[in-house]
């Protein structure tokens, strides 16, 4: 059944269940009669409840619950970091699958990217607002939304632990802050979050967000990936929710310094951009939270 005709039956049981209640003759007379009183909620609420189901639009609403394939409107880069620096997923409008670039620096990918498509959204598998002395609410929310998976979620580490030069520094000063120590894997991404910062403080002309690909797999099929993405079992499952979710197969999945899990992350990375752009993504928080730097801090899915 299609919203319309879900909505159309919605409308019609109402109609059916008012003239139930009221017998067929409405609801006129003693106002002060209690049983009349409460037919008359009930036919109103019924009301309300048809006229609300017949305004609502569902975009990307599909009978089995998952978004319908992606429409790609203007172009996106969906990017992650890899051991040459970062990889990136190109969707552009009419293009049969997403061209895939890599640079040893964010600056340097989104410039060459744009000497050629006036990209409109780069979305970035990295920790985008900084908190000073706080968890963010983006790491907390998302790891909810990923039973089974929530140990992909790294807790973004304050702005001050991110100023230190080693993890032994950096986990004294987190400790003080926040009451967290600093994990070898979450410091070794020191370098590219400071990067990408760095890069966002130059006020680059287009909107950027960070995005999880591991959220975004989960919001394409329902339920997180649980199969590592390094195994041929991840790789294939999450080959086949992007071609469900309207992102074919790139050309290239591997190569001088990226994997093919680099890349399918940051194809999936591109589908909420591209959502982004249409207006179907959401953010975790919603709205964002906002530190001292000033850059909303949230992911986006």
């Amino acid at each position: 059944m299609d919203t319309e005709q879900w909505r159309d039956r919605a409308r019609a049981f109402a109609a059916e269940l008012a003239t139930e209640l009221t017998g067929g003759h409405g609801v006129a007379g003693d106002a002060t009669d209690p049983v009349r009183r409460a037919v008359a909620d009930a036919v109103a609420a019924l009301s309300r409840l048809a006229d609300a189901l017949d305004a609502t639009d569902v975009p990307g609403a599909t009978t089995s619950g998952r978004p319908a394939p992606v429409e790609v409107l203007v172009p996106v880069l969906g990017v992650d970091g890899c051991s040459a620096g970062w990889v990136g997923a190109l969707l552009e409008p009419g293009a049969p699958r997403p061209r895939v670039v890599v640079a040893p620096t964010i600056a340097e990918l989104v410039a060459m990217v744009r000497e050629s498509t006036g990209i409109r959204v780069v979305g970035i598998d990295i920790p985008i607002g900084l908190p000073d002395s706080t968890i963010r609410q983006a790491d907390v929310l998302a790891r909810r939304a990923l039973p089974g998976k929530a140990s992909s979620i790294f807790s973004t580490l304050t702005r001050s632990a991110y100023a230190s030069a080693t993890r032994l520094e950096a986990d004294a000063v987190n400790r003080e802050l926040v009451g967290q120590g600093v994990g070898a894997q979450a410091f070794a991404l020191r370098d590219k979050i400071v990067e990408v910062d760095a890069w966002l403080r130059t006020r680059p002309t287009v909107t950027v967000l960070e995005i999880h690909p591991e959220l975004s797999f989960t919001t394409m099929t329902g339920a997180p990936i649980l199969a590592s993405k390094k195994t041929d079992e991840g790789r294939r499952f999450r080959l086949e929710a992007l071609a469900a979710a309207g992102i074919a197969r790139p050309s290239v999945l591997q190569g001088q310094g990226y994997a093919a899990d680099d890349v399918l992350d940051a194809c999936a990375v591109a589908w909420s951009a591209a959502r982004h752009a249409n207006g179907r993504a959401r953010s975790l928080p919603d709205p964002p939270e906002v530190f001292s730097d000033g850059i909303p801090a949230a992911i986006w899915a």
